[in-house]
C-alpha cells in the first residue's frame, strides 16, 4: 500500500519521463567530457571520455627504449587505468544523483 493511497499514474510518467531525459543528457555529456590520466610522471599520457573510451594516447620520447618495451607496456597501462579511474569518478558524480532517485539502486543493465 502506499501512504496517502494510490500514486497519480500520470504524475508517476511524467517524473519517470524527466528522468529519463536527464539520464540521456548525462549520458551525452559523459560522452562528450575527455578527463586523462598519465604514468611516469607524465611520460604517459592517455585521455579517456567521460564514458570510458580511449580516444587519445601521448608517449614522451623519452619513454621509448627499444631495449625495454616492458617498462613502456606498463607506463601505457597505468596511463589508461589513471585515466578510466577518472572518468569512473566523473561517471559517479554526473550519473550518482540521478540514480540514486531510484530508491538507490540505479537502473538494472546501466553501469552507474
Amino acid at each position: 500500500m502506499f501512504p496517502g493511497g494510490q500514486p497519480n499514474m500520470q504524475q508517476l510518467l511524467k517524473q519517470a519521463q524527466k528522468m529519463q531525459e536527464e539520464l540521456g543528457k548525462a549520458q551525452k555529456e559523459l560522452a562528450e567530457a575527455k578527463v586523462s590520466g598519465s604514468a611516469g610522471g607524465g611520460l604517459v599520457e592517455a585521455t579517456v571520455t567521460g564514458a570510458g573510451e580511449l580516444v587519445a594516447l601521448t608517449i614522451a620520447p623519452a619513454a621509448v627504449d627499444p631495449e625495454d618495451t616492458e617498462t613502456l607496456a606498463d607506463l601505457v597501462l597505468a596511463a589508461v587505468r589513471d585515466a578510466n579511474a577518472a572518468a569512473q569518478k566523473l561517471q559517479a558524480e554526473r550519473m550518482g544523483p540521478l540514480t540514486q532517485g531510484l530508491g538507490g539502486g540505479g537502473i538494472p543493465g546501466l553501469p552507474f
